[in-house]
């Protein structure tokens, strides 16, 4: 798409992100306080309404931003590529950002690699089972430990349901309508986590009201959990851009939902503590060649995502 074709203004830009972010938070509370519908009976109940509302909030930002975006191609392939959904360059989306992202946990990984040895000593150490049996023992007990978590109601919701619609939400529909309005890419990266971790506030009031948390707990709860998402949002509105691909930040978002957050030190253990700090100079080192754009992205003066932004020319 050229340049001289049609932009949004800034104010517009703003006040449409901001109105995803109230819809994205509204929604949540729709089937209680607008449809009226009973307190639902168990939590896995309770999750599944959150998912649908999230759902409905996910395809209706898209259907908004499509009609707000000027986003002149019918071709399909063109207008989900302006969200970052494209089929080409998927494994390196994949794979790339989740090794990078990986390398902020080394001391978290060298920590659950520490546990898992221990437990595997003690087991041999009780059993009188060689090492290499405690291993396949492990192996294959993965199925059925696969098959519990994904029946999991909370494996949902933090591995598949939040990812997808809050990148979908506050990456693929936001970052290209501050772009189109004129944000240079940088700012994009700073002003997008700022709604992400408003659509977050509401968690304040669940906190305190479910956890009889004081409100200074409560605050001090959520204004960590604010930290974390300002910090993980620009991130992941670093990888969109960079790569033009919405699994960039999707992986990310399950992988760092998987793993919480990094562990910097543990007592006794000054491995764990070495192993991060390694891992987080090489994040660092890595952090640009490895989501330079021609690595996802046929030619970068071209590309398929909104207005070329993934060239880092804006």
């Amino acid at each position: 798409m050229e340049e001289s074709e049609g932009r949004l203004s800034k104010p517009v830009a703003v006040i449409a992100c901001i109105a995803m972010t109230l819809f994205y938070v509204a929604i949540l509370y729709a089937p209680t306080l607008i449809l009226r519908l009973p307190p639902p009976q168990s939590y896995e109940n309770f999750m599944i309404r959150r998912f649908i509302c999230a759902a409905v909030c996910s395809v209706a930002s898209v259907i908004f931003c499509a009609l707000v975006l000027p986003i002149t191609s019918g071709e399909a392939s063109y207008s989900f590529g302006v969200y970052g959904i494209r089929s080409d360059h998927f494994w390196q989306a994949m794979v790339f950002p989740l090794f990078l992202t990986s390398l902020m946990y080394a001391g978290s990984l060298m920590l659950k690699s520490m546990l898992l040895v221990n437990k595997w000593k003690e087991h041999r150490h009780q059993e009188g089972e060689p090492l290499l049996g405690c291993i396949k023992s492990t192996l294959l007990s993965l199925p059925g430990q696969m098959s519990s978590v994904a029946s999991n109601v909370l494996f949902w919701r933090n591995f598949i349901v939040a990812p997808v619609t809050e990148e979908l939400v506050f990456r693929a529909c936001m970052i290209p309508l501050l772009l189109c309005g004129g944000f240079k890419a940088y700012n994009a990266i700073f002003l997008c986590p700022t709604f992400f971790s408003l659509a977050h506030l509401n968690h304040m009031m669940e906190i305190y009201s479910r956890h009889n948390y004081s409100l200074l707990k409560a605050s001090l709860v959520v204004g960590l959990q604010l930290g974390y998402t300002v910090v993980f949002g620009s991130y992941a509105s670093f990888l969109f851009i960079r790569t033009g691909n919405i699994a960039a930040p999707l992986v990310a978002h399950a992988f760092c939902n998987y793993m919480g957050l990094p562990v910097l030190f543990v007592h006794g253990k000054g491995l764990v503590s070495i192993t991060f700090v390694a891992g987080m100079v090489s994040f660092v080192w890595l952090l640009f060649p490895i989501t330079r754009p021609d690595l996802y992205n046929e030619n970068t003066n071209n590309c398929r995502c909104w207005q070329g932004y993934c060239s880092w020319n804006h």
